[in-house]
């Protein structure tokens, strides 16, 4: 679920792109988002894993051990480059589902990604948080969630 919409209850057309970017990283990593472990306790979610690894130049590192190395890892790359613009924090920012196609299909430029959405990092007792390396945090500054039924 996109955070806008989480947050604010905004839906739009990027909605869905945010949603396919989190699908698509999943995919490549074998790994949920929402249960995703680390043994950094400062990393706390799959998009934040492979943020950090891509900030590295490691990104390939995400790939399903299981995979081996059975796949073309230049497009690999390409892939986990288009599911992060995807799951970028301004949903602006983020490509249409028409241009996420037109990437996987075409070898063509893809933009350098910029930070995704809900990068927060924890401090060990995991009960303060503050910003991450670039200095951005969620909207609100909280790490809990209170669900509400409809």
């Amino acid at each position: 679920m996109s955070p806008e919409y989480a947050m604010k209850g905004i839906f739009s057309i990027k909605s869905d792109v945010f949603s396919f970017g989190v699908l698509l990283l999943e995919i490549i990593s074998g790994k949920k988002n929402n249960v995703y472990f680390h043994e950094d306790p400062s990393i706390s979610t799959l998009i934040e894993h492979v943020w950090d690894l891509w900030k590295k130049c490691r990104a390939l590192e995400i790939v399903d051990s299981s995979m081996a190395d059975s796949y073309p890892a230049h497009e690999v790359s390409r892939c986990i480059q288009i599911g992060l613009l995807c799951v970028q924090e301004i949903a602006s920012d983020r490509p249409t589902m028409s241009s996420v196609v037109f990437m996987l299909e075409n070898e063509t430029k893809i933009p350098t990604p910029n930070q995704p959405a809900l990068i927060m990092k924890r401090t060990l007792k995991g009960l303060e948080s503050s910003t991450s390396e670039t200095g951005s945090c969620s909207i609100n500054q909280m790490t809990m969630t209170v669900l509400d039924p409809r």
